[in-house]
């Protein structure tokens, strides 16, 4: 059966669709993306181990910054110093550390497919403004994210020298495969992520939340507040991580200042060219006193006929007992309409003795 929304999508160039088609769509984006992760996951799996295109394997190159370091600060597990490996611990050790590698390797290769797939399903809902403003703040992202990841692979191994060297006099360091793949994974991630912290400021002050006067007098408290944020984000809880960390968030959160006073003198131009700025908030817009057209008047047709009332049927007097014994509550009521007093209705006798049995 084919879902109803797909022709009426074609149909409807602005993106309108009710409810029923809206969570039609977003079923079947979603379950595009999880494909798509699932075979990029299958792949990394398989690239852990397996070199492709003259690339070395996934697992060499994340091992990479923890071969580098001399021989001396990595533990000897084997009978050759000089070959690099890790230790694992329990059976599965291998299986779950090859397969969180390949998970978190396929998210990452499968990005293009879902943010394609987020693109298309909240498109429709932007203006044309808003979907150039939209693409420009996702390609600005892929890069930051990039550089973030590139930034925290460079530092892995300043940061496991300095980690492993201290006390090295006194013992040695051998890291499992579990534990230095969850930092190395970690640390990319997280350097990824905040590298988005100053795009966020960008796009806040783009929606008129911040201004630039706002970020220039908060300038020192923000510095000061990334590097707690690095101090507490970065998993290592090595310095040489967390001050490149936060360095490099304070330069690109001056870059971010920088580019929110541009946009602030630009959105001032523009105002003092329309006008805006030279009018009073205080002062009442002036009303509109241009007449409106009156139409004449409408015809209500003449009088209508009004039928004679209807006669009121003369009062049948009550003859029984009760009406030829007096009445102690004073002479009958009259009717009002000179057909003579109407006698009240009888009381209610009690029921006899024969009666009830």
């Amino acid at each position: 059966m084919k879902a109803p929304f797909r022709r009426k999508r074609r149909l409807n160039p602005d993106g309108t669709m009710t409810l029923i088609e809206h969570l039609y769509e977003l079923r079947n984006r979603l379950g595009i993306s999880i494909v798509a992760i699932v075979v990029t996951t299958v792949f990394g799996y398989i690239w852990f181990e397996v070199a492709f295109f003259g690339l070395p394997s996934l697992g060499e190159l994340l091992k990479e910054p923890y071969c580098s370091l001399p021989a001396s600060s990595r533990a000897s597990l084997t009978a050759d110093p000089n070959t690099c490996t890790l230790l694992g611990t329990t059976p599965f050790d291998q299986f779950m550390l090859r397969l969180k590698v390949g998970a978190t390797a396929g998210v990452i290769l499968a990005c293009p497919v879902w943010l394609y797939q987020l693109w298309g399903f909240i498109t429709p809902g932007l203006l044309k403004k808003e979907r150039r403003y939209a693409l420009g703040f996702v390609s600005v992202a892929a890069v930051l994210f990039v550089a973030g990841a590139v930034l925290a692979y460079l530092i892995i191994p300043q940061a496991l020298g300095f980690l492993l060297t201290i006390g090295s006099e006194i013992q040695t360091t051998a890291l499992t495969g579990t534990s230095y793949f969850s930092l190395v994974v970690n640390l990319i991630v997280i350097f990824g992520v905040s590298f988005l912290i100053p795009l966020l400021v960008v796009a806040l002050n783009a929606a008129g939340v911040v201004s630039y006067e706002l970020l220039r007098r908060s300038r020192r408290g923000l510095v000061f507040g990334l590097f707690c944020f690095a101090a507490i984000a970065t998993p290592g809880q090595d310095p040489i991580s967390m001050l490149a960390l936060a360095f490099a968030l304070t330069l690109l959160f001056e870059a971010a200042i920088q580019v929110c006073r541009i946009t602030d003198r630009r959105r001032a131009r523009r105002r003092a060219a329309e006008g805006w700025d030279s009018l009073d908030p205080d002062e009442p817009s002036p009303l509109d006193v241009t007449p409106s057209r009156i139409d004449g008047p409408s015809d209500v047709g003449g009088p209508s006929e009004v039928s004679a009332p209807a006669p009121v049927p003369a009062a049948v007097p009550v003859i029984g007992r009760a009406a030829d014994r007096p009445s102690s509550a004073g002479p009958p009521a009259s009717t009002g309409n000179g057909a003579g007093p109407v006698a009240p209705a009888p009381p209610a006798e009690p029921p006899r003795y024969d009666d009830i049995t």
